[in-house]
């Protein structure tokens, strides 16, 4: 298939972002026949190796918006290496025909931390996954099936330069079909798109560039390698079915952010809990926060909590501006328990940290200790998040309901109760209750004689957490208005009601449900530590006891159940990814005491992970992750010995 020469699209009097924006039509979109191509698809993949100001994200938008035959879903990964402040953002589409879409843009614009940043806009039917980082470092951490490539090369731009390497990176992503434009390419680049399996089929039509005003090529192709190879079984989505009807089980924060995100992705969701109002867990808390973290390594939990935070702060400040969710985003402070100010600050210099994500205040504190300043952290009610999140659209919630163990089926599971009745049959079932997760992993079976029941029991190190809160009265006394909630090894907060919720206590092995008097004691003694009030301390408190489940590398296990000893002989088992897996039954449980801080994101990468849909995080943060880590890492300790 040929789509023909393409047409000049500037003059030398023409503005750089008229320019530009003629040039995201004529070349980008037309020249990956766009939008004739997403027409009646369910997802359709977009990936921009050079965001710039966003002009062809915005054109590609438009054109969406204004196509009736559109895709239900885009998805529009941009990299950047250099992203635009949000004033740069909005300044640079002034006035133009594309504002109102900058405007809205910008007002979703996240803290330019180098992370991927995952962006709704058009009550998320148009998702924008920014990498901010090099094309090269990011490209390889991309777990995605590309339909449509936009690439800027260096011939006559500040694009990057498209080596064999990076365009391996490109055919990795490619979806069965996937086409390619490009501008800037040189002949050693096009010879390299056709030894990764692209078809070069046009490389004409000298335009202007609105970088330097020279005379560039397109170059148009598309993928059609003479072999393909499976993705690995940590990365594969649900088998297609007509149904697309899954389970989760558990109505907390992780089951609730799940089921939302899959409602999203147009699948029905049935919810099931043993009994509403999340009781016996910390997700039936009165209130609980959510922030970042910063740590000199900037490891894999530094990165995974940032990215978690942001999204969360992003996703929650409208719900709570508008009401619709109880809670507050007026910031965050942490206490700082060791480095001085001037230690902090040059750390966050160090990392390349923003301050829209964090920043240091000198004495912070009434003993004056310094804090983290996290301006997009608050503090949120669960009961009310999850309430709103099992009200979306596609979602059935079935209460005082308990299952008794999994069914597997040829083509889905069986949820089974006390008495061995089927309660529901599904294409995926996804666990995310807790504790009560692993005993059903255990559970699972066959019924038909022909299939093999594999092992199921992986080895998940886990710990359940007794936690009690505290919850002391309004207008005590000398009881100030705190403005932001304030934490250290605990936390205090004021609720909507005046109310201060203070904690949280923290026993393993402990199941007393009952409130005791020196874990209250501890709670008050944190109060005191991080406002300084010294009032009475008989005033009648109230609390709760809860539990949270935490694995001992202090992550949640997202993803793909994994076979506990898959068949002999199979190799390449020291990586997560490669570690076979139960189809269709899926984990997100382990959030432990940052579970309003995970929840959102978590959701949106299982529901990726279930659909094929793009993951909204790198790939190494995808294996820290997965359930099959554990697996991974026993297999790499005897190879370590020898």
């Amino acid at each position: 298939m040929s789509w023909g020469p393409l047409r000049p699209i500037s003059s030398a009097a023409e503005p750089k972002d008229v320019s530009a924006l003629r040039q995201a039509g004529a070349v980008f979109l037309a020249g990956n026949h766009l939008p004739t191509r997403w027409n009646g698809r369910q997802r359709f993949v977009v990936l921009d190796t050079d965001f710039g100001l966003g002009h062809r994200f915005l054109s590609t938008w438009q054109a969406w918006q204004q196509d009736v035959g559109r895709c239900n879903q885009l998805w529009y990964l941009a990299i950047t290496p250099t992203p635009p402040q949000r004033e740069s953002l909005a300044l640079a589409h002034a006035g133009s025909s594309l504002q109102g879409l900058a405007d809205a843009l910008s007002a979703r614009w996240p803290p330019l931390t180098p992370d991927l940043h995952l962006i709704d806009v058009d009550g998320g039917r148009v998702r924008l996954l920014l990498a901010l980082g090099d094309v090269a470092q990011v490209l390889p951490e991309l777990v995605a099936r590309v339909d449509a490539f936009f690439l800027t090369g260096n011939a006559c731009s500040a694009g990057p330069s498209w080596d064999r390497y990076r365009l391996r990176s490109l055919a990795r992503l490619a979806a069965d079909g996937a086409t390619l434009a490009a501008t800037g390419l040189d002949d050693r680049s096009r010879e390299g798109l056709t030894a990764t399996g692209f078809v070069v089929e046009a490389a004409s039509g000298a335009h202007e560039t609105p970088a330097c005003n020279a005379a560039c090529q397109t170059t148009i192709a598309r993928h059609c390698p003479r072999f393909s190879s499976s993705a690995p079984p940590g990365r594969q989505a649900m088998a297609p079915s007509p149904r697309q009807r899954v389970a989760v089980l558990g109505a907390g924060l992780a089951g609730a952010a799940v089921a939302k995100a899959l409602a999203a992705q147009g699948l029905a969701v049935q919810v099931f809990d043993r009994q509403p109002g999340c009781a016996g867990e910390t997700s039936g808390n009165a209130g609980g926060l959510f922030h970042g973290i910063v740590h000199g390594q900037d490891g894999t939990h530094a990165r995974w909590l940032r990215a978690a935070a942001i999204h969360t702060e992003r996703l929650l400040r409208p719900l709570i501006a508008a009401q619709q969710v109880t809670g507050g985003v007026a910031g965050l402070w942490r206490a700082e328990q060791t480095m001085n100010p001037e230690a902090m600050a040059a750390m966050i210099a160090r990392l390349g940290l923003p301050a829209a994500y964090v920043s240091v205040q000198c004495d912070a504190l009434p003993d004056g200790r310094p804090a983290w300043v996290y301006p997009g952290g608050g503090w949120v009610a669960p009961p009310s998040l999850c309430a709103h999140w099992l009200d979306a659209p596609g979602i059935t919630t079935i209460y005082n309901t308990s299952i008794d163990r999994l069914q597997r089926l040829h083509d889905g599971w069986r949820l089974l109760d006390l008495s061995g009745r089927c309660l529901a049959e599904v294409d995926a079932v996804l666990l995310c209750n807790a504790g009560d997760a692993a005993r059903l992993v255990g559970s699972a079976g066959s019924d038909q004689p022909t299939m093999r029941t594999m092992p199921t029991m992986p080895f998940w190190p886990l710990h359940r957490l007794r936690g009690q809160t505290s919850l002391l009265p309004a207008h005590l006394p000398g009881q100030p208005d705190l403005a932001r909630p304030l934490a250290d090894t605990g936390y205090v907060l004021q609720l909507a009601d005046g109310r201060w919720l203070c904690g949280a206590s923290s026993q393993a092995d402990d199941e007393d449900s009952t409130l005791r008097a020196a874990d209250q004691a501890l709670n008050l003694a944190t109060l005191r530590r991080l406002t300084g009030w010294a009032g009475p301390t008989d005033a009648a408190l109230d609390g709760r006891v809860g539990w949270r489940l935490q694995s001992a590398d202090r992550l949640p296990l997202i993803g793909a159940v994994p076979v506990a000893e898959p068949a002999a002989g199979w190799r390449r088992l020291d990586q997560p990814r490669f570690v076979p897996r139960q189809p269709g039954l899926y984990l997100f449980t382990a959030l432990g005491s940052r579970g309003i801080t995970q929840a959102a994101l978590g959701g949106e990468l299982l529901a990726s992970w279930l659909t094929g849909a793009p993951m909204p995080a790198p790939t190494s943060l995808l294996d820290a992750l997965d359930p099959a880590r554990f697996i991974a890492r026993g297999q790499r300790r005897p190879q370590a010995r020898r």
